[in-house]
Order: structure tokens, then C-alpha cells, then sequence
């Protein structure tokens, strides 16, 4: 066993001691140099055990050294991956080029940020003679696929990790139809980075590009036409102009102030109150545990004491890189209440319809008319659709899946006039074929204060949604898991529940009608037992449907040390008895906790508010 052991020390040790000879950053050489000094195994394993995984969603690590994490040789060596991936595919790069942008995070102990890691990259490109379109400041994860689209270029990177805990970075990629890749290229793009691991001649000297023809700055260009083209989305500019709805608006530490500021006096609208120890950019995210509006009441608890401090009555959150959007809206009772991914997502959804029909002057163009959500998300818009007779597509979970199908649906000639996923995602805006929480921020503020002039709050909109398409009562939640071997035999368990090659016929005292698993493409309500979405082995997703109309999913996280769940129990309209369905949802999800997660055999952690 000990011979195996010291095998693999040699490994790493080789592994870090080829580092040295190729890092340049000053920090992170010192920490390799000294864990090599102490000899320890278990260190060496940690920074050197693996290559951080280049995904669909790109890289998303901790910053630090070694090369299981994000840092500016980690940096070189993904670009110049990726560079020769597009060269292959491209043989216009040189005229047409990339852009990059990047949020405000930084790392001190290891010298990494997302402005040196997005000058690094400009520079692997700029030394190849490609184009590039390096944002001079920091920007919204959405400008980088508007920016791909506007200006017809290959290919797009975001430095962000968006949500993410303080010390993780990411690395998020764009083909040239302006949405985020999908398999396989992010095969061949982790092919590449492997073939092209030692920094080329000019890879550190990112001094270089300052004096380049080849670097071009998109920042005021952007910033002019992004904030034109949503102005099509704005169609009450006389109501924005009067109301005396007011909002607060937090960015959570990030990105996000200054463009929704923007976005709200292209709209018309007053300027939102901003949460003053929140509203510049801070990679510290000193009020907050997590920086992501998804957990709740804890990230908003500043921008509770703002609203009620100026009489504001909603309260509207992005995550630091802006691409997502949490809403919240003071209740007759002094409650507040925090909108679900879900309820967000069937307000924007009838909004956006609703607009689009009272502005369509051919009634007929609706058979062309088509919204997405994912396979997680709730399946209001299916009931909107199927009711006004406009199309529906669920695709599987993820922007990426959505953004490629709006472009092929758009391609076609078909509008695709919202799509949304229940991680508070909302993608309202064709010239973004992304999540962007810059304009539905600013949408929900016009709908806001259109129902306004109808003494209608959003809370009692969305009352009136559910009433005449049918209640969507939805639950989800997650457990953490660091363990990858727990989650494969929790996930290997429920497919042989009842011996082998079975999946449970119930969940305590729920019937199972019907199972779809993602990870083996099998689907029990297809004839041929074979699922419609696409399948991936590399991550697990199964959906029980259950005979009493009730919808669960569980997978795991592309990005996070997660089991997710979400749940949904449909009603027809005109079953108005939601307590009723409230309570049988809460009884399913307590079921589907016990029976198929079981926390205390696989020592799960539950999410904590």
C-alpha cells in the first residue's frame, strides 16, 4: 500500500515541481515552492491531484495555486486551449476575434482576480494575432453574449464565479450564436487545454497588449446600444414617468449598481434607492454569508431596513455578476414576501405575453410565438401557453440549453419572447440569449408600477395568474454533499430500489406514475422507453411523476457540492383550494426527503436559511 502511496507523491511532487518552472505569478510559485519544502503528501494531493474539469459551464473553482484551482497559469493554460479550439473551428478568427469581460473578485494570498485573469486571456488571443474586445471595467455577465451578438464574433469569456462563496472564480465561455457552449466542444476545448499546457513565449508580458491594434475596448459602444435594444421591451414609458411606486435595488457586493441604474432611466423610470453598504463592488462580500439572493430573507435583510426606512415597497436583488434577479414585495400585513424563481417566472411570463398581444398588430403571428423554461422549472408557461395558443419547449436545466434553442427557434423565423429557469434566471430580452438580471430588473419595475395604476399589487397579480391558468404550487431545496461516492450510490440506490434494475414503485404513501432518468436516457411514459431530452452520464437527474398529479426531481449540481430537489403539484383552474395543495405538496416533499435522500444514513447537510 505505502509503495502505491509514494507512486503517486511522486507524481504530484513532479507535477508541482514543472509548475515552478513555468509560473510566473510570484504568490502562487511561493506556495508551491514551499509545499514542496515540507514534503506533504496530502497538500501536494490537494493542489496537484487534479485538473480543475472544463465543462459546459466552463471552469469554476477556488482561487489559489496548483492546477486543481483558478489562477493566472491555470488562466494561460485554459486560453490557449481554447484559442486553438477556435482556430480549428473558425477560419475567420483572425478577422472577427472574441470578447472578454470580467466581475470585480480578487484573491489576495494568491494575486488572482478576474481583471488580471481577463487581461492574461486578451493576451494568450492578442499574441495570436486575434482580435480581442477586453472590456476596460467591470461589467454584467450578459454584456459578454450581447457583445458576441452585436458584433458577430467568434466566441466570448466571462471571469466571473458568479454566486459563488468569496474565494471561487470562474471562466465562463460563449460560442458565436451568443450562448454558452454545449457538449461537445467543451470536450474539445478541455482536449486542447491539455495539449497546450506550457505558456507560450509572450504568455506572461500582458503589458504587451496596451500598445496592441488588436485589443478594441466594447465598454461605451455596449453600454450605449445593450441599454437601446431593451428599450423594445418598454411599453408604459407615461406610467414609468408618474408612478410613485418606489423600489430598492441591491447588487449584493457586485456588478450590478450602476447598469440597473442605467436600465431604469432608459425605461423611464425614477432611479431605485440603492443599499448604500452594498452597492459598490466588494470581493470580500463583507454582509453577507453567501452572495446569492436565491438563499433568501439573509441576503436581504439590508435592503429590508432600507425599503421600510424610504417607504419603498419593493425590493428588487442581483447576484455580484447581475444575471440573476430576486424580488420582494411588502405585504398589507407589513410581511415581506421574497418571490420564488417560479413565481417570477409566471409574472414576467404573462407580462411579456401580455405586452406582446396588446402590441401585435397580426394575431395570427402567435402560432410563431414560443417561451422555455427548464425541466426543473415550473410548468406555468405550458399552462399559458396551452390556453393562449402560443408554444411551449421545456429544455433541460441550464441557460445553455435555453439560449441555443431560442437561436435555432429564432433562426427559424419563430419569437422567443421569454424563458426562464426557477434558480432565479430570466432571459427577457432576445439580444441576450442569457440569464440577465439588468433587464428583468428593470421589466419587473415597469409591470410593477403598471399594475400599480390598477391598485394591483405583484403578490395579488400573481393570485390572479394562477386563477385563471391553474395553481403551480412549487418546493425545492437542497442537501450538501462533499462526498462524490455518497451521491453515486444515493443515485445508484434509487435505481435499484427493489432489487435490480428497479426504480421505487412509491414514496411512503405516494404512488409513483411514471420515472424519468437523464443520466440513463430511460422514461417510462415513451413507448419506447427512451427519454426525448438529451441524456448526460456525467451528471445524475431523475424525475418521479406521481399519481396524485405531483412532479419531483433530484440532481446533482454542475457547480456546487450539491443534491438538488424541486417539486410541483399542478392544479386546473378553478381548483382554488391551495392550502389544500400547499399541505399535500409539503407532505410529498417530506416523503421524498425521508425515502430517497435519507440525511442521516448518507450524512447529508441540510440548506440552512
Amino acid at each position: 500500500m505505502a509503495a502505491r502511496g509514494s507512486a503517486g507523491d511522486a507524481v504530484f511532487r513532479r507535477a508541482a515541481e514543472q509548475w515552478l518552472l513555468w509560473d510566473k505569478n510570484p504568490k502562487t510559485y511561493a506556495i508551491v515552492k514551499q509545499l514542496l519544502a515540507e514534503g506533504n503528501a496530502g497538500e501536494l494531493q490537494k493542489y496537484f491531484g487534479s485538473r480543475m474539469e472544463f465543462g459546459t459551464a466552463g471552469l469554476r473553482a477556488a482561487m489559489g495555486a496548483g492546477i486543481s484551482h483558478m489562477n493566472d497559469l491555470t488562466i494561460i493554460q485554459t486560453t490557449q486551449g481554447f484559442c486553438r479550439y477556435l482556430e480549428k473551428n473558425f477560419s475567420d478568427l483572425k478577422k472577427r476575434g472574441v470578447v472578454i469581460g470580467f466581475d470585480a473578485r480578487a484573491h489576495l494570498s494568491s494575486g488572482g482576480s478576474s481583471k488580471r485573469f481577463a487581461r492574461l486571456a486578451a493576451n494568450t488571443f492578442i499574441s495570436q494575432g486575434v482580435p480581442v474586445y477586453l472590456f476596460s471595467d467591470i461589467i454584467p455577465t450578459p454584456f459578454v453574449p450581447y457583445t458576441v451578438t452585436h458584433l458577430k464574433l467568434c466566441a466570448g469569456i466571462m471571469v466571473t464565479a458568479s454566486h459563488n462563496p468569496k474565494q471561487d472564480n470562474g471562466y465562463k465561455v460563449y460560442w458565436e450564436n451568443g450562448a454558452q457552449i454545449i457538449s461537445p466542444h467543451d470536450k474539445g476545448i478541455s482536449q486542447a487545454i491539455e495539449e497546450n499546457q506550457e505558456p507560450w513565449p509572450q504568455a506572461w508580458d500582458d503589458k504587451l497588449i496596451d500598445s496592441s491594434p488588436l485589443l478594441h475596448d466594447p465598454y461605451a459602444m455596449v453600454n450605449k446600444e445593450y441599454f437601446k435594444d431593451i428599450q423594445k421591451q418598454c411599453f408604459y414609458r407615461n406610467i414609468n414617468k408618474e408612478t410613485n411606486l418606489k423600489f430598492v435595488h441591491t447588487s449584493v457586493h457586485g456588478v450590478g449598481h450602476k447598469f440597473v441604474q442605467l436600465a431604469f432611466k432608459a425605461f423611464d423610470l425614477s432611479p431605485p434607492f440603492a443599499v448604500p453598504e452594498q452597492k459598490d463592488p466588494d470581493p470580500d462580500f463583507p454582509t453577507v454569508k453567501y452572495p446569492n439572493p436565491e438563499e433568501g430573507k439573509g441576503v436581504l435583510t439590508l435592503s429590508f431596513a432600507l425599503a421600510e426606512k424610504d417607504g419603498a415597497r419593493i425590493i428588487l436583488a442581483n447576484d455580484p455578476d447581475a444575471d440573476r434577479l430576486a424580488v420582494a414585495e411588502k405585504q398589507e400585513s407589513g410581511e415581506w414576501k421574497v418571490f420564488s424563481g417560479n413565481e417570477l417566472g409566471a409574472l414576467l411570463g404573462w407580462w411579456i405575453f401580455t405586452c406582446w398581444k396588446n402590441n401585435s398588430r397580426d394575431t395570427r403571428a402567435i402560432k410563431d410565438v414560443y417561451m422555455l423554461s427548464s425541466t426543473v422549472s415550473s410548468k406555468i408557461l405550458r399552462a399559458i401557453a396551452l390556453k393562449e395558443g402560443f408554444h411551449f419547449e421545456e429544455t433541460l436545466t441550464g441557460f445553455k440549453w435555453m439560449g441555443n434553442r431560442a437561436k435555432q427557434l429564432m433562426d427559424q423565423g419563430k419569437a422567443v419572447l421569454f424563458a426562464f429557469e426557477e434558480a432565479i434566471g430570466y432571459m427577457c430580452c432576445p439580444a441576450v440569449l442569457d440569464k440577465d438580471g439588468v433587464s428583468a430588473a428593470v421589466i419587473t419595475a415597469e409591470m410593477a408600477s403598471f399594475l400599480a395604476t390598477r391598485n394591483l399589487s405583484l403578490s395579488q397579480q400573481l393570485k390572479a395568474v394562477y386563477d385563471e391558468y391553474g395553481f403551480h404550487i412549487t418546493k425545492a431545496s437542497y442537501f450538501i454533499c462533499h462526498d462524490p461516492k455518497v451521491i453515486q450510490q444515493l443515485f445508484d440506490n434509487l435505481r435499484n430500489f427493489d432489487g435490480k434494475n428497479t426504480y421505487p414503485k412509491s414514496c411512503g404513501r405516494f404512488k409513483v406514475s411514471g420515472i424519468r432518468d437523464l443520466t440513463t436516457g430511460y422514461d417510462s411514459s415513451q413507448p419506447d422507453q427512451k427519454a426525448i431530452l438529451p441524456t448526460s452520464k456525467s451528471s445524475q437527474m431523475i424525475t418521479f411523476t406521481f399519481a396524485n398529479g405531483g412532479v419531483a426531481t433530484m440532481r446533482t449540481s454542475g457547480t456546487e457540492p450539491k443534491i438538488k430537489y424541486y417539486s410541483e403539484l399542478c392544479a386546473p383552474p378553478g381548483n382554488s383550494d391551495v392550502e389544500q395543495l400547499k399541505k399535500e405538496l409539503d407532505e410529498l416533499v417530506n416523503a421524498l426527503e425521508k425515502h430517497f435522500f435519507q440525511p442521516e444514513k448518507n450524512k447529508l447537510q441540510r440548506k440552512t436559511e
